[in-house]
């Protein structure tokens, strides 16, 4: 516990210090980019490290919590309840997104500040059509898979692996006990990567600061405060609704989140907080076979401050140049975010993908994405400490319904036996 804290201590003062340094950089250096790009070095080598014990991570972990479960039907009884969960939490967090940003209209402050309509924003849209999700779903080979760290595809490669394995049985289990083994060996390894995690925290935010300057702050501080206020609630329903389910123990369940989320802000990524969620999510007391399973389904399916994000810029854009649009045509435009949304694991600036392809959809300038990539990183920040909240309540909130929550327990999870 003294540990956990000291390191959470570290990339606090981390966050701090990175704030001052950058500033200082930014206000007294002929080139703070020269700054900021020997920064992104350290922030670049942190999340490689992160992305390098992913894959292993996911796979090893899946594949026990599986197998231990012996049950096909247990499987799709898990999986139904974590997709409940998902789609529910999609429409809170998509409809408050369009109730936040209607009440606010930052777009009306923003018509001065107008680029041209036809200016190229330099996001690049892909097709996010069902066809091209289902293909990206399944990998047609599971070593480039975990290469690219897709982790929707390391999920259904797993799923059907630790199955098989355990319809196999006894033969299986030499093979169950070595995966085990190799999953006890990537949470040691994520303690020694966690190591970095202040040094990183520190870089990234020095090298924005020294970059982009304060001033872009003050710029878009309105838009920023009225952002993440929004966020703000948004956490406040999804800790309402957890403890709905979990009582007093959502308290406990929020301090085990606070390191991995306070890692996922600094760094705005909330893939860099996964090795910890899940360390957090299992000293809270969920089962190894839950938390596994229902976690990595959340990075692909229940990012919930991305989904926010989604609707409130496309409606803030939309208000920027002036474009009126009817209750109706918003209802549609979230219902097709409820789906597009979906295909966001794995693609480069998935929040900023998605809102390009969307724009297109309504006639709304794509231009109009220029506003945002000043301050996008900070607007990363508050939603990829978002999905490390949302996530880490959806697993804890399944693992109650099954019945697989345990005690709360301390130590180093490494040393001990993953629960079952």
């Amino acid at each position: 516990m003294t540990k956990r804290l000291n390191l959470t201590s570290y990339i606090i003062f981390g966050l701090i210090l990175g704030i001052f340094v950058g500033y200082f950089v930014n206000a007294n250096m002929a080139k703070p980019t020269d700054f900021a790009d020997a920064m992104s070095l350290i922030t670049t080598m942190f999340l490689r490290l992160i992305k390098m014990i992913i894959a292993p991570l996911v796979f090893s972990t899946l594949v026990v919590g599986i197998a231990r479960m012996g049950d096909v039907n247990e499987v799709g009884r898990v999986g139904g309840k974590a997709l409940g969960w998902f789609i529910i939490a999609s429409l809170i967090s998509l409809t408050l997104g369009l109730i936040m940003v209607n009440i606010f209209r930052p777009g009306d402050a923003m018509h001065a500040m107008l680029p041209a309509s036809d200016a190229v924003s330099g996001i690049a849209t892909t097709n996010l059509s069902m066809k091209e999700f289902i293909t990206h779903l399944v990998p047609s080979s599971i070593v480039d898979g975990m290469a690219k760290n897709e982790i929707l595809q390391i999920v259904v490669f797993s799923i059907f692996f630790g199955t098989a394995a355990a319809a196999v049985g006894d033969r299986s289990k030499v093979v169950v006990e070595a995966i085990d083994g190799v999953a006890h060996i990537m949470l040691k390894l994520t303690g020694y990567v966690m190591n970095f995690a202040p040094i990183a925290v520190f870089a990234a935010v020095s090298g924005v600061v020294a970059k982009s300057g304060l001033a872009v702050l003050g710029t878009y501080g309105v838009f920023m405060a009225e952002f993440y206020f929004s966020i703000l609630v948004l956490w406040l329903v999804l800790i309402f609704i957890g403890y709905l389910f979990l009582k007093g123990r959502v308290v406990g369940l929020l301090r085990e989140l606070r390191m991995p989320t306070i890692l996922a802000f600094s760094t705005a990524s909330s893939e860099a907080a996964f090795p910890k969620t899940l360390e957090g999510l299992e000293r809270f007391g969920v089962k190894n076979r839950i938390a596994s399973f229902v976690l990595p389904l959340g990075y692909s399916f229940n990012l919930d401050g991305s989904m926010m994000y989604c609707t409130f810029a496309t409606v803030f854009i939309a208000q920027a140049y002036g474009i009126e649009l009817s209750l109706g045509t918003q209802i549609t435009m979230m219902l097709i975010l409820m789906l597009t949304s979906k295909g966001m694991a794995g693609v480069p600036r998935a929040s900023l993908v998605v809102i390009a392809a969307t724009l297109a959809q309504f006639n709304i300038p794509e231009a109009g994405l220029l506003l945002l990539l000043g301050v996008d990183h900070f607007l990363d920040m508050a939603r990829s400490a978002t999905n490390v909240i949302g996530n880490g309540l959806a697993t804890a909130v399944v693992a109650k319904w099954e019945g697989e929550l345990g005690e709360h327990v301390e130590g180093d999870l490494a040393n001990q036996k993953l629960p079952e």
